[in-house]
């Protein structure tokens, strides 16, 4: 006999409908799973033998053949266990309830318990899409799933609640819809932050318009410390934001266990050690990397001229586009990976050149070299470069109570709130993402700020990638202001923050 049951799978960022087809017909007893299988797939076969005899019911002694469709997809992973268990049972005859409006997707443990499977938010959002009304998930993922709407979520612990559950003999209540509420984290607060004025204002504007930022400065100044302090001061996610990104990190096997939801900006920091693959994303099937677990968030790269060349390099695409695309035998696969990046490095490799009082020992061959394993063209990427100075003993040894970081964010969140009313239309969100036409929309200059920024342009040789860096930057610092025409001060800002290449990189 035939049977057919619906499941779904993961294929880069998007899922589909997968088709699980059994056929149980006469002949030698063999049980063949086809449909571009990985091994975890073909291993189902030991899993479902063991689950269906351990659970009380009859494993058909027949020629089994198990389809998975669409054949030209490769299948990877176990959750496709509780789909082909169903279908043979159907197929059987040990099971007659019609499936067809129904979603399975579950790894088997041999005595038919259900485990979770990563990627489950992106399934539920394809079977709702689809019109499916009701999705049979693990219980570990049924939070997760839960935030879909227009589709029943099943939650179920193990097989005999499954069939329990088809055949009519328990009632399972299904999972109470997720609601999207934005939680406070606990993180370190800029009022620790003694001094350092300018770099705090820096990360103001980078946090306002989600522009990219380099540190650079000696050992112990703060630049990490600045840098781990973001996350206070980010604005607030939107829905659309929480489920793209957590999309990406269900997918990638990293959700937290009690996070069924991301509702706070991604904050990752991978060491220096890391490599190019693990950064953009890889594997057979490329799963998402570090750029992309950022996306909506923060990357940050601490002692970046330590990373390997090839990583560095890695990253001009992604910052550029918000994409990235990654290519393997399996496929040609992308990834969304909008994410503010942030640098902090030494000036030279003992960290004390240019320094007021300690004399750098690096010579001028290791100093231009170590510099330039940071890029012109990566360089040109980075809206924001910022000195962070040493502090001074008067700016540590007093009582003056620094601004928390509650009250920056603020300031941030009406910047943003100016920028998604501004481009609410446009399908973006803050004002790193505009593109040519836009700037010449939406950037406008007042006489001054023309004349200030032409006469810069010419004295510092920018690129035409500088320019819209250098404008993009000025709009966010009039958003602070809340002044809709790009004012003289506001250039005059914004040009500060990208003379650094020109003090170190001459060299």
């Amino acid at each position: 006999m035939f049977s057919k049951i619906y499941s779904s799978g993961i294929f880069g960022f998007n899922a589909y409908i997968a088709n699980v087809e059994a056929d149980v017909s006469g002949g030698l007893p063999t049980f063949d799973i086809v449909g571009l299988p990985d091994t975890a797939v073909k291993e189902s076969r030991n899993r479902v033998r063991s689950a269906i005899k351990n659970c009380g019911f009859t494993f058909p002694v027949s020629r089994i053949t198990v389809n998975l469709a669409p054949a030209g997809i490769q299948k990877e992973g176990p959750i496709y266990d509780l789909p082909i268990l169903i279908a043979i049972l159907k197929a059987s005859d040990q099971l007659k309830k019609n499936l067809d409006d129904s979603v399975f997707v579950g790894e088997i443990s041999l005595n038919g318990d259900i485990q979770k499977v990563n990627g489950l938010l992106a399934m539920a959002i394809e079977a709702s899409n689809r019109g499916f009304r009701k999705f049979f998930v693990p219980k570990e993922n049924a939070a997760e799933a839960s935030v879909v709407k227009g589709i029943e979520i099943i939650p179920v612990d193990n097989v005999y609640q499954v069939l329990g559950y088809l055949n009519g003999n328990i009632e399972i209540e299904p999972a109470n819809t997720l609601t999207f509420e934005t939680q406070s984290i606990a993180c370190a607060d800029f009022c620790d932050v003694r001094g350092q004025d300018i770099p705090k204002r820096a990360l103001e504007i980078a946090a306002a318009g989600n522009h990219n930022i380099l540190l650079i400065g000696p050992p112990g100044s703060g630049k990490s410390m600045l840098a781990k302090r973001l996350p206070s001061i980010l604005p607030d996610m939107t829905f659309e934001e929480s489920i793209e990104t957590t999309k990406l990190h269900s997918i990638a096997g990293c959700l937290p266990k009690n996070l069924p939801l991301i509702t706070n900006r991604p904050f990752r920091s991978p060491h220096h050690s890391v490599s190019a693959a693990s950064i953009s994303g890889g594997g057979r099937i490329p799963k998402p990397g570090e750029v992309s677990l950022a996306h909506n968030g923060v990357l940050f790269l601490d002692e970046f001229p330590e990373f390997q060349r090839s990583t560095i390099e890695s990253l001009r695409q992604p910052i550029e586009d918000g994409t990235i695309t990654i290519s393997r035998v399996a496929g040609t696969l992308s990834y969304p990976c909008n994410f503010m990046f942030v640098a902090a490095m030494n000036p030279c490799p003992c960290g004390y050149f240019g320094h007021s009082i300690k004399k750098c020992i690096c010579n001028e061959n290791a100093v231009r070299k170590y510099l330039n394993k940071i890029s012109g063209p990566l360089l040109d990427r980075i809206d924001i470069h910022i000195e962070v100075e040493p502090v001074e003993f008067e700016q540590l040894d007093t009582d003056c109570k620094e601004e928390k970081s509650i009250d920056i964010k603020k300031r941030v969140d009406a910047a943003r709130k100016i920028q998604l009313e501004r481009y609410k239309e446009y399908g973006i969100s803050s004002n790193s993402q505009l593109t040519t036409d836009m700037l010449n929309k939406f950037c406008i200059l007042s006489d001054d700020a023309r004349f200030i920024f032409k006469a810069a342009f010419d004295k510092l040789g920018l690129s035409a990638r500088a320019y819209d860096r250098i404008l993009k930057v000025s709009r966010t610092i009039a958003d602070l202001d809340n002044s809709e025409l790009i004012e003289f001060d506001h250039v005059a800002e914004a040009l500060q923050y990208r003379s650094l290449d020109r003090k170190y990189w001459p060299i």
